[in-house]
């Protein structure tokens, strides 16, 4: 569009008309300008018949209101009416004078747009008396185009459409019978069959509800897409696997997924919770024991095999036995061997020939070394006896001594500021725990992310208030946890790339490797500083550490020590004076 020409006598307004040459106020015979033919406004006369607000070529863009209901804010490249009143006026195309405000407009019921939007805010019927009660005391006015928002604030029904109920995944009925293979197959090669695909299952309800129950899964546990995926696909390629479709699925055959990269993990434990997992993996603690007893004599290496059946299985036929963890049987099994090796150099044969003064030969005179040997010994020969192997418990009433004393040493004060000032928001936060705090290994696996509030950590025996250099590590680690792992959910306030994935908590092992030496070490300065620092005062370590009086007792006896008090000379400067309980670790 051609802007128009400005008069050159004010040069503020266009010209009269397209040959004109000044406007109508600067002319020499100067007149009132003529109307707008859009809103009638005789004032701030632009051109071709229109004011400033309605002409397109005028730069203003002054806001008015809308002609029909007043509404405020409407401009000129909006037409002037708000979008309420346009689609009035189009379902509505006649008009007429309002019963109410008596304007020629288009009506609904008698009255106009702005009349009856009055009513229907106050809730009234829509007849000719209601009409009138409500706009008695004036209309509402509001904003252009936003009686709507208006209308959802005020109270009344809200309909809501309903979700339909999610249907049940399909009930999974493992079959009780087991098809006979006559040539079963070994060493099953997968990447074969991804290469030529997977042949389709012959159990499309098993399918269903297989797949069902993945999806219930990884929506539980916050598995992104790509675990999603693998599980399904995971359990489509293991289905046709099957002799019999319906039967458990084995672990065996779930571990060649390795190959494939898919993930086996979680769908074990899937497979596990619906209670279709035949679970035939051979334990590690079962060949390394094969291995450590493979040189006694037979008789001793069945009574041996008997105890260790026992131990990792259990009993429920009296006497009743309960199943131990590896690791205990692993510990066990360490302590003993020493007096077993030692019996069966001898030429004993069987446990059953070993008698007291055996037992007191192999021993060590006092210590650590002697409780440990006979603390195994006791475990392995006690339940023999009750089993009725043996003929009597040779270790019954011997004393085994106390163990060794052990004395908390401190930490270098180089690998403690190494640790501390490490930027990677895991190690960060959990040596700012250990070192801060003397929290343990097992708080650090157990801690929830709802026990962390209001700068404070909830324990179950006790609660922190946590340092403001630990509020900013875990700050930082919040953040790393949630754009990591966005979708986990895991509740334990440290996470693995693997616990990620579930509800369990991470390993002993896993804080460990992240703190790059053991937390105990770590947790030992700590307590060392405090009871220096407090003068060896066990009351305080005890109500701020949570410890027991007898484990505080071993921390403030190291107070006077000659050793300690030249190392921190030597390490740390001049020697500090006491200070409080909470004024944190040694920088």
């Amino acid at each position: 569009m051609t802007p128009p020409r400005f008069c050159p006598q004010c040069r503020q307004r266009p010209v009269s008309t397209y040959g004109a040459k000044y406007c109508h106020r600067c002319r020499p015979q100067p007149r009132d300008p003529p109307p707008c033919r859009q809103c009638g406004s005789t004032e701030d006369y632009w051109s071709a018949h229109k004011c400033r607000n309605w002409h397109r070529g005028s730069s203003a863009e002054r806001p008015a209101s809308c002609p029909d209901c007043f509404a405020w804010g409407m401009l000129r490249r909006y037409g002037g009416m708000c979008v309420g009143c346009r689609g009035w006026r189009q379902r509505k195309p006649g008009t007429g004078p309002c019963q109410v405000c008596g304007r020629e407009l288009s009506l609904r019921d008698g009255a106009c747009r702005l009349c009856f939007k009055q009513a229907q805010l106050l809730r009234r019927p829509h007849y000719a008396m209601a009409l009138a009660e409500a706009n008695r005391h004036g209309q509402q006015l509001y904003f252009a185009d936003m009686e709507r928002r208006v209308r959802l604030m005020t109270p009344g029904p809200v309909r809501r459409r309903s979700k339909p109920p999610a249907m049940p995944p399909p009930v999974l009925l493992p079959v009780k019978h087991r098809q006979l293979v006559l040539f079963p197959p070994h060493g099953r090669d997968l990447r074969r069959g991804q290469q030529h695909g997977f042949p389709e299952a012959d159990a499309p309800e098993v399918a269903a509800a297989l797949k069902a129950a993945a999806d219930d899964y990884a929506r539980r546990h916050g598995l992104e897409y790509a675990a999603a995926w693998g599980l399904d696909r995971g359990l489509r390629i293991l289905l046709p696997l099957q002799d019999t479709p319906g039967a458990p699925f084995r672990a065996s055959d779930v571990l060649l997924l390795r190959d494939l990269q898919l993930p086996v993990r979680p769908l074990l434990k899937l497979l596990s919770q619906l209670h279709i997992l035949d679970d035939d993996r051979i334990p590690p603690v079962v060949p390394w024991f094969r291995e450590v007893t493979a040189g006694f004599p037979e008789p001793m290496a069945a009574e041996l095999n008997t105890w260790f059946e026992l131990m990792l299985s259990g009993s429920t036929t009296a006497p009743r036995v309960k199943a131990r963890s590896p690791r205990w049987i692993r510990r066990m099994v360490r302590t003993a061997l020493p007096a077993l090796r030692t019996w069966a150099d001898q030429g004993k044969d069987s446990l059953r020939s070993i008698a007291r003064d055996d037992v007191l030969d192999v021993l060590p005179d006092s210590g650590t070394c002697r409780a440990n040997m006979l603390q195994g010994l006791r475990h392995i020969l006690r339940p023999l006896k009750r089993r009725r192997i043996i003929f009597t418990d040779r270790t019954s009433r011997i004393f085994c001594g106390m163990p060794t004393a052990t004395i908390p040493l401190p930490v270098e004060v180089t690998d403690l500021r190494q640790v501390l000032q490490d930027q990677t928001a895991p190690r960060a936060a959990l040596s700012a725990l250990v070192i801060f705090h003397a929290l343990t290994s097992g708080e650090l696996r157990t801690v929830l992310t709802t026990d962390l509030r209001d700068g404070r950590l909830f324990l179950p025996n006790r609660t922190v208030l946590l340092a403001e250099p630990v509020r900013d590590r875990l700050a930082v680690y919040l953040d790393y946890r949630n754009s990591r792992w966005p979708r986990t959910a895991n509740t334990h306030l440290f996470l693995s790339q693997t616990t990620a994935c579930g509800v369990e908590p991470v390993s002993h092992v896993c804080i460990n490797d992240v703190l790059g030496m053991p937390a105990r070490r770590l947790r030992e300065d700590r307590l060392l500083h405090e009871a220096e620092a407090t003068g060896g005062d066990p009351r305080r370590i005890c109500d701020l550490f949570g410890l027991t009086v007898g484990a505080a007792l071993r921390y403030t006896s190291t107070v006077d020590q000659d050793g300690l008090i030249e190392y921190n000379l030597r390490g740390a400067g001049p020697r500090p004076k006491a200070r409080g309980a909470g004024d944190g670790p040694r920088s």
